[in-house]
C-alpha cells in the first residue's frame, strides 16, 4: 500500500497526492480517502473489475449496493435521471452529507447498484473528494474504509489497521490524519412521487422536508 499525506486544509500542498489517486483508480486500482463524514473506499464506478475488488476487500455482501460520488448536477445527469424539479432540490442540497437515491441510467455495471435499477449519489462538501471527481472526469464508488461487520472510521490508524492483514489491500491511502467527528450521511430517496427520507444524518429534518417542497 502506498501511503500519502494529504492535508484538507492546505490542498496546494496535497494536489500531487490527490493526480496520483486519480490515476490509481482511472487504472483500477482502489483508494482510501478522507471524506467530510468518515475516511472511504473507492474506485472508478465505470469499471467493473474494480468495483468487485471493493466488494472482496470488504468482505461486503454483493447484495448490498455501492454509493457514488460526482463531481457536478451535469455528471450526476450522465447516471440517472434528473428532471427540472429534481434539479432544483439538488441545487439545494448538494453539497452536502447528503445521499440521494434516484433511478440509474444504464451506463454503469450492474455489481454497483447490486443488479438494481436505483443508485445513491453524493456531492460531499469537501474540496478533497471534488478534485479526485475532477480529476478523473468520472464518478467514483464512495464507501467506508471498513471490513463488513467493522466500524466506519474517522481515524487513521484504525483504516490501516483494517487492512493491514487483509489478503486484499488498498492500492493507495490518502492519510489526512484523524477526521473531524460527523455522523454518517443523510439518505434521501429522490426516486418516487413522495420523496423519502431513509437515514437522518447531520442534516436537519425539518430543514430536509422544506428542501422536499420545491
Amino acid at each position: 500500500m502506498k501511503i500519502f499525506k494529504v492535508n484538507p486544509e492546505n490542498l496546494r500542498d496535497s494536489e500531487e497526492a490527490i493526480i496520483e489517486a486519480a490515476k490509481v483508480m482511472l487504472k483500477g486500482g482502489v483508494v482510501v480517502f478522507p471524506t467530510d463524514t468518515v475516511y472511504g473506499l473507492g474506485c472508478d464506478a465505470t469499471d467493473e473489475a474494480a468495483i468487485r475488488k471493493v466488494f472482496r476487500m470488504k468482505g461486503r455482501d454483493k447484495k448490498k449496493a455501492l454509493a457514488v460520488v460526482v463531481r457536478d448536477i451535469a455528471m450526476a445527469k450522465k447516471i440517472s435521471f434528473i428532471d427540472k424539479r429534481l434539479e432544483r432540490a439538488l441545487e439545494v442540497i448538494w453539497p452536502g452529507a447528503v445521499s440521494v437515491i434516484l433511478w440509474r441510467r444504464h451506463k454503469l455495471p450492474e455489481v454497483l447498484t447490486a443488479g438494481g435499477e436505483k443508485i445513491a449519489l453524493r456531492i460531499p462538501d469537501y474540496k478533497l473528494t471534488y478534485l479526485l471527481a475532477e480529476n478523473m472526469g468520472r464518478p467514483y464508488v464512495a464507501t467506508s474504509a471498513n471490513l463488513s461487520g467493522e466500524q466506519a472510521t474517522i481515524k487513521i490508524s484504525q483504516v490501516l489497521e483494517y487492512f493491514e492483514n487483509s489478503f486484499l489491500k488498498p492500492d493507495l491511502i490518502l492519510d489526512a490524519g484523524d477526521l473531524k467527528f460527523c455522523e454518517p450521511s443523510t439518505v434521501l430517496d429522490l426516486s418516487t412521487d413522495k420523496p423519502k427520507i431513509v437515514r437522518i444524518g447531520p442534516v436537519d429534518k425539518k430543514k430536509l422536508l422544506e428542501i422536499l417542497s420545491i
